[in-house]
């Protein structure tokens, strides 16, 4: 082992435990937000292929899990596959759809956690919209953390499918197209989202160094707070993550007030 590896884990573990300490199990996140992005960069500055450092992402996803178990987190987010991602070329989508299913195998292996669908399953390919629909069914009753997949998402769509799905069923009621109308306020939107029954993002979090949510929780993320780092996915670490959780554990949230 390098020296400089050594010295790395010893600093990690000493700054591990002093951002342990500062961080009150009252100032943690409920619900994380969480933008891996940075994979593909993170390939091209290795000299690897694409589907290198979206095999990297992934590894690092289960860590992020653990770390989040660690601390008593109950839902996070994970922004896997956006709408925009689907016009990526064919031979790298399929790539990262393989990529994605097999993560998915990997997280069907812990048993305490509940996996969740967040996304049009419609513009996956069938094996991996079954895939995702299977596991969400196989850990609906698990008690620990919740693990919302968000593939083939995008904000303003799920925002037009929650509202068409609120029409349909008020028209189904027999309400006319004014009735429905007149009578819309925010919680009809809620309750059709993809996350619907679970709470808003306290944090989300954005890695690479872009500082945009390029459609993320559009609805959700309201009052979110936003933190934004400069590693890349794969290359983010227990110290990238408990200093995020310092940095909001520091703030007053205002909620528009």
């Amino acid at each position: 082992m390098k020296l400089p590896t050594v010295l790395y884990r010893y600093y990690e573990r000493r700054l591990t435990k002093f951002l342990t300490r500062e961080l009150p199990a009252d100032k943690l996140p409920a619900h994380i937000g969480m933008m891996v992005d940075g994979n593909r960069r993170w390939a091209k500055l290795a000299g690897a292929p694409t589907s290198h450092g979206h095999q990297a992402g992934a590894d690092n996803i289960l860590q992020f899990l653990d770390w989040c178990d660690d601390l008593g987190i109950r839902n996070v987010t994970l922004y896997m596959l956006s709408t925009d991602n689907m016009k990526r070329s064919t031979a790298e989508l399929e790539t990262l759809v393989s990529i994605i299913a097999n993560l998915l195998d990997r997280l069907g292996e812990n048993p305490s956690r509940r996996v969740h669908p967040v996304g049009a399953l419609e513009l996956l390919p069938d094996y991996l919209a079954d895939k995702l629909c299977d596991l969400a069914d196989r850990t609906h009753g698990a008690g620990g953390l919740v693990v919302n997949m968000a593939v083939g998402y995008g904000g303003r769509r799920e925002i037009v499918d929650a509202i068409r799905e609120h029409v349909r069923t008020e028209a189904a009621a027999g309400r006319s197209a004014e009735e429905i109308a007149d009578a819309l306020v925010i919680d009809d939107i809620s309750r059709y989202l993809y996350t619907r029954g679970q709470p808003d993002p306290d944090l989300v979090i954005r890695t690479s160094g872009e500082q945009r949510l390029s459609g993320f929780m559009t609805w959700q993320s309201a009052y979110s707070e936003f933190y934004f780092c400069e590693a890349l996915w794969p290359d983010f670490r227990k110290v990238d993550f408990l200093r995020a959780l310092r940095d909001y554990a520091r703030r007053q949230r205002r909620f528009g007030s």
